[in-house]
């Protein structure tokens, strides 16, 4: 029989170490082994309140804010479902550690986090792998992405990464193949991102009444009819280079939400398993101060769908 750990009501004070975290991962942390998709439920329906206020998943808590943890019920053997070889991969695949941060080279396919009918993320793995270890994500990736995943070791370094995101001096560069040729050399796109529906599929579009987004697009070779580009965030809206890429008329190769229908179509014939997009390179200041740059190399199934399409 499973067993399960149940959480009272609790109230909580936001301490300097978690200043600027979302309330989402503020709630992970307290609730360990509680789906993500419960959490999100508990925040929709009110039962989390912040210093009294219903507050959003992505609402930044400040230090002194007092929020009400709901009583929810979590699986406790919820880690121990992640099959060995994805705790081993993951070890392999850490490509930046010191002892504030580390980098993980996460693989396409996996989710940063659990919930969506999913029981297990990268942070679950990270946390069983590292169990006596504090360990916070500090941005995600969407599943189907791959690359470099920013991941927090302790509360102070936390908020150092979080602050660096907020004032956009943290520098996230991808790897994308574009179905079409870019205009220039060098794009640069300034559209607000708003959120949307389409038959009870949530969605992302360029909306006028939507938060400010900027993206650069930097041409780094042509394959065939394609653009292979490097993506320069300036801003972390959901979605924001797909989005920006399908503003463009040439939506991301693969990507199966902002690409028209007949286009997938031709992907999928012509071999594209996933969506062309990779979190190549972070740069940051680690704790001490000092410059980080960190690179992941493009996974080898991308550089050779590309090289299919370069010799066609």
């Amino acid at each position: 029989m499973t067993k399960k750990a149940t959480f009272g009501v609790n109230h909580v004070e936001v301490t300097q170490e978690r200043d600027g975290q979302r309330l989402d991962n503020f709630l992970m942390a307290q609730l360990k082994g509680v789906p993500r998709s419960v959490i999100y439920r508990v925040i929709r329906t009110g039962q989390v309140r912040v210093n009294s206020g219903r507050a959003k998943p992505s609402s930044r808590l400040r230090q002194g804010d007092m929020v009400r943890v709901p009583p929810v019920t979590a699986r406790a053997d919820t880690v121990t479902d992640i099959p060995p070889k994805v705790l081993q991969l993951l070890s392999h695949a850490i490509c930046f550690e010191d002892s504030h941060c580390m980098v993980v080279n996460k693989p396409s396919g996996m989710a940063v986090h659990g919930g969506s009918g999913l029981s297990w993320g990268v942070i679950d793995a990270m946390r069983k792998i590292r169990p006596a270890q504090h360990i916070d994500l500090v941005h995600r990736l969407d599943r189907e992405t791959s690359g470099c995943l920013l991941l927090a070791l302790n509360g102070e370094a936390l908020r150092n990464l979080n602050e660096q995101l907020k004032t956009n001096t943290m520098d996230k560069r991808y790897l994308c193949l574009m179905d079409g040729r870019l205009a220039a050399d060098k794009v640069e796109v300034r559209e607000p991102i708003g959120k949307s529906s389409r038959s009870g599929e949530r969605f992302m579009r360029v909306d006028p009444e939507g938060k400010p987004a900027h993206t650069t697009f930097r041409l780094l070779q042509t394959y065939g009819p394609c653009s292979f580009v490097e993506a320069q965030l300036h801003s972390g809206r959901t979605h924001q280079i797909r989005v920006h890429a399908a503003h463009l008329g040439a939506a991301l190769v693969g990507d199966r939400k902002y690409a028209a229908a007949e286009r997938q179509k031709h992907w999928r014939a012509a071999g594209a398993k996933r969506i062309f997009l990779h979190a190549q390179q972070l740069r940051f200041r680690t704790l001490n101060g000092d410059e980080q740059l960190v690179n992941a190399q493009l996974p080898d199934e991308l550089k050779e769908f590309a090289d299919t399409l370069h010799d066609s």
